[in-house]
């Protein structure tokens, strides 16, 4: 590497973490202020909220939006570069565009690792913290009863409740269907079912039992049974921050054992999983789109191409959630949702730098 690499990677990098050591500030100024009441009325000290939640908010946060921070800094120390003529000179010295990038795309691949490390290894554990600090101290209380679920528990075994209460651990309007080779078997129903602590097992009350067979189905009624099913009171109150805490094997492992049972937030875990790979990707694309609006001299000098690189940054959130959001909704696979706005920047980056060669 040459002086000319480390002199855009040391600008690139100071001021990546000057801009978002401001902005974070920022935000945890505003997060303070919204949130003091919760705090007062909790009557947390201040060591917990500094160690246990801001210590922990802020690898979260800067992460989170770290390739936006990255492109904004970029746009502004390279639209300085090219308003000083630096980037004039560079050019006019024999050097092409794409060899200008290269320090730019180093840099870029370097936040990117480091991005996906903390993503996936680093940052869920510190999430634990911070999410159960905001379960304790900032969060309301969460709704006490679940409505109509539909589960498969293990293979060929199907559950249902009309409704949930967490507080009690009852299920009301249960029903359990055994299957074989795609044929019913056996359904229990209950009027409602609670779980015994003690045991570990669910009570059915009210029951009524029937087995299909070839001939005469054979029917059970009673006031209670036991039942030993794959089922726990926590994985019906389960949310969706609880994957914010898995690293990238565990997360597989969950989303996995969700896929079996068929549960409604299966979409949301596997958004989370695709956006820790497709975020640092887009800090590579969204650099590149950087450098080749920053580096022409243009009237208006940074000003003009800060607000085109706010403009972008807004666009590349809105089709985040667009896409998103088509996933949650409708049968978009959350793979493509989450990739479609890096596959549409790419195909901008592409043309923005064959207009910055000529």
């Amino acid at each position: 590497m040459k002086k000319f690499d480390w002199y855009i990677i040391k600008k690139f990098l100071s001021t990546f973490f000057f801009t978002i050591s401001l902005i974070l500030i920022i935000v945890i100024v505003f997060d303070i202020s919204e949130k003091i009441d919760d705090f007062l009325r909790s009557n947390v000290s201040v060591d917990k909220i500094i160690f246990d939640y801001y210590l922990n908010f802020i690898p979260y946060f800067g992460n989170l939006f770290s390739p936006l921070f990255i492109f904004i800094s970029v746009i502004y120390f390279t639209s300085k570069m090219a308003g000083d003529s630096e980037i004039i000179a560079i050019l006019n010295s024999g050097m092409s565009f794409s060899r200008l990038l290269r320090p730019f795309i180093m840099t870029a691949f370097f936040l990117a690792s480091l991005s996906f490390v903390l993503g996936n290894f680093i940052i869920p554990e510190t999430n634990k913290e911070r999410i159960d600090f905001e379960n304790k101290y900032i969060k309301r209380k969460q709704k006490k009863r679940i409505k109509n679920i539909h589960m498969q528990i293990q293979r060929d075994q199907y559950v249902y409740m009309e409704s949930y209460n967490r507080s009690k651990n009852i299920g009301y309007k249960f029903t359990l269907e055994n299957f074989e080779n795609n044929v019913l078997k056996s359904k229990l129903s209950a009027n409602y079912i609670e779980y015994d602590t003690v045991n570990n097992n669910w009570k059915a009350r009210d029951y009524f039992i029937r087995k299909y067979q070839e001939k005469n189905d054979e029917i059970i009624k009673g006031a209670i049974i036991d039942t030993v099913i794959n089922l726990s009171p926590s994985d019906l109150a389960k949310n969706r921050s609880l994957v914010e805490t898995m690293g990238m094997k565990k997360l597989n492992q969950y989303i996995k054992q969700e896929e079996i049972k068929g549960t409604a937030q299966i979409v949301y875990h596997k958004i989370e999983k695709h956006k820790r790979i497709a975020n640092p990707f887009s800090t590579i694309i969204l650099t590149v789109i950087a450098v080749a609006i920053g580096s022409r001299k243009i009237r208006g000098g940074a000003g003009i191409q800060l607000s085109l690189g706010l403009l972008m940054s807004f666009a590349y959130i809105l089709f985040m959630q667009i896409s998103t959001t088509f996933a949650t909704n409708s049968n978009l696979l959350p793979i493509i949702a989450v990739w479609i706005p890096n596959l549409i920047f790419t195909v901008i980056a592409f043309v923005l730098v064959r207009f910055s060669m000529r």
